[in-house]
């Protein structure tokens, strides 16, 4: 401990005596006029007459997330003008890059983030696979859901740039995965809950739930910072009081069920509800007094002795629903209230049982209730995971299990399902999808070269091309190569093919109109992280996790390949590579930062960290690379948050 103590204090006295030297050479530059650089066909200065030095800046800035999950660290860069390079440690391996052509003076260099911002246009997706209520429809007839930290609000109909002549708005104010919403009785707010996480930082997230105007997007107020464990797993509106109060059961060992007020947000009261998962949780719409919640093997039914008009804040006592000759089902997913208070249940079993309440109970606002099973319906072969008040009916197997229902005008009904699809339709016309997604984590993205479109890949097996101006997916195929998953992918040039990169070292082209595969190769039996064709199309480049790239020649058409060549030197796994615009170099990267440079002939390797040869520092000073991780005509890493 001692040893951590002194190395800890060496690092901040270092940090200063950076920060000391940083502010000394700010002063000498202030007084002393540009240094022009040189051109890359002139000799290159002696070291007497220029010094390596710091730049002005803080000793290091924290950098996106690396291979094995941690943030990077990327030192301030040393700018050595002898040979016009810079050169710049990451995780403490030196990275050598050449200044681009372009910049005459060290006073060029952009200190500054770029003026360009993204503003979010549209998200792609629906979260149905592994989350619970997460669809509903809203006052004004927009359809309110999430994925990510996102809350999507998508009107069907009547808005710019969605199928159908929809359009979306989002609510951005959480900083972490949503896993729950619920809507006011007056169908204009919303609560969200999220789970916890770290920020970009590394420091950790607490789980919170907003409570936000639908029609401002407008938090308006911020209930439990610090008061959740791990998530919110389910929250839910009081109804009988116009939505004066919100339960909320979190996801700690014990899912603490607590109550609060939502026009103050303080907490009202709260108890260990149990420890199996909870998986809803909900008022009575007649009686604040009774809340319901259900999870693994258990409905239990709560009197809260609270509420409005009622002194103090009251206790949470519980009673719990007995099966008694009905077989206990293994999880109660939904239920739902009937008009006259009953309670219906949905279970792993395919029932539905119905639960009433005693009649004293019924008589007696503010008693909470007793209840027990009245009747039983044997609905469906599988579990049941969504009821609604409306009859049954029957969704397309492909699209999935039934996960959230909501109404939506008339006879209309929305559904999300559990392979991350949202449907609308009605029982007589049937269904049809809106919203379409992945149901697993999404790896490979490319863009098509001439169309308003883009193609996505992931451990799903889906591959899936995507319509860039209506907003919807153009098809979806399963690659049925188990248990390959799709890693990377590019379009040809032409667009008339897509490489797409497996797990297993097996790449696919596949044809972009038939969507048949054209062509399956094997190169090693570990992943790739990159596939890439060069500007003319003759070429493509395979990144592997063996650390090679392999080269084919491909035929004009992209159908055909045959093996050209590979590149050798990585130390690490490829992670990207790109190619230069006239195809004559490949630039990449790789898992330990370290970039290197291979030539057209023979696909030779010129040089990496040292940069050796004056035909390398051409390459790295240019700044006609199409785009990758690393480089693209500028100095080193811009990162910025």
């Amino acid at each position: 401990q001692s040893l951590s103590q002194r190395l800890q204090v060496q690092e901040k006295e270092m940090e200063l005596v950076k920060a000391a030297l940083a502010e000394a050479l700010r002063l000498l530059r202030l007084h002393a006029p540009p240094s022009p650089l040189q051109d890359p066909d002139t000799p290159a200065p002696t070291r007497d007459r220029y010094a390596c030095c710091h730049t002005p800046s803080s000793s290091s800035f924290q950098g996106p997330l690396g291979a094995s999950g941690c943030r990077v660290v990327v030192d301030t860069p040393l700018f050595s003008v002898e040979g016009i390079s810079v050169k710049m440690f990451l995780r403490g391996r030196p990275i050598t890059m050449y200044i681009p052509s372009g910049i005459r003076s060290l006073e060029e260099l952009p200190s500054g983030p770029p003026p360009e911002t993204l503003s979010l246009d549209w998200v792609y997706g629906y979260r149905g696979r592994d989350s619970r209520s997460n669809l509903f429809v809203l006052r004004s007839g927009e359809v309110v859901y999430f994925i990510a930290c996102v809350v999507v609000l998508y009107r069907p109909e009547g808005g710019p740039g969605g199928p159908g002549g929809g359009g979306q708005r989002h609510y951005r104010g959480h900083t972490d995965c949503v896993r729950c919403l619920a809507v006011h009785p007056d169908g204009v707010r919303v609560a969200s809950g999220q789970t916890a996480g770290v920020d970009k930082d590394g420091k950790p997230l607490q789980p919170v739930v907003h409570v936000w105007d639908s029609e401002t997007l407008l938090k308006l107020q911020e209930i439990g910072l610090g008061a959740f464990e791990r998530g919110v797993g389910a929250l839910a509106f009081s109804v009988a009081d116009q939505g004066a109060f919100l339960c909320v059961v979190d996801d700690s060992n014990e899912h603490m069920l607590s109550v609060w007020d939502c026009s103050r947000g303080t907490k009202l009261a709260e108890i260990k509800s149990t420890n199996d998962s909870v998986l809803a949780v909900g008022f009575s719409p007649r009686d604040s007094s009774c809340i319901v919640t259900s999870g693994k093997s258990h409905v239990h039914f709560w009197n809260w002795s609270g509420g409005t008009g009622v002194p103090g804040n009251g206790t949470l006592t519980r009673k719990q629903g007995v099966f008694g000759k009905y077989k206990k089902p293994k999880f109660i997913p939904c239920f739902v209230f009937l008009p006259d208070g009953d309670i219906l249940t949905g279970d792993s079993e395919g029932n539905i049982l119905t639960w009433g309440r005693s009649l004293s109970d019924s008589r007696t606002p503010g008693r909470g209730g007793t209840y027990g099973i009245v009747a039983q319906a044997h609905a469906h072969e599988g579990s049941i995971f969504a009821l609604c008040l409306r009859r049954d009916g029957t969704i397309p197997e492909h699209f999935g299990a039934v996960r959230a229902i909501a109404e939506g005008l008339g006879s209309e009904l929305l559904v999300g399902t559990t392979k991350n699809a949202l449907l609308r339709g009605d029982l007589a016309q049937g269904f049809s999808p809106v919203i379409q997604g992945h149901t697993d984590e999404l790896w490979g993205l490319c863009t098509h070269p001439f169309q308003n479109r883009f193609l996505t890949c992931g451990h799903d097996r889906q591959l899936c091309l995507w319509d860039g101006e209506g907003h919807a997916l153009a098809w979806s195929i399963d690659l049925k190569v188990e248990p390959c998953t799709g890693l990377c992918a590019d379009f040809h040039p032409s667009g008339a093919v897509v490489a797409v990169g497996l797990n297993t070292g097996r790449w696919l082209v596949l044809d972009t109109e038939t969507r048949e595969i054209v062509s399956d190769i094997t190169d090693g039996n570990e992943q790739l992280s990159v596939v890439r064709y060069s500007p003319d199309g003759l070429y493509l480049a395979i990144g592997s996790h063996d650390n090679m790239i392999y080269i084919y020649s491909v035929s004009s058409d992209g159908a055909k390949s045959s093996r050209f060549g590979r590149c050798v030197g990585h130390s690490s796994f490829i992670t990207h590579l790109d190619w230069s615009k006239d195809g004559s170099f490949i630039m990449s990267n790789s898992g330990d930062y370290e970039i290197l440079y291979c030539n057209q002939v023979g696909f030779i390797c010129l040089g990496g960290g040292l940069l050796v040869g004056r035909g390398c520092r051409r390459i790295c000073r240019s700044s006609r690379w199409r785009g990758c991780y690393i480089g693209r005509g500028k100095v080193g890493l811009e990162l910025y948050t």
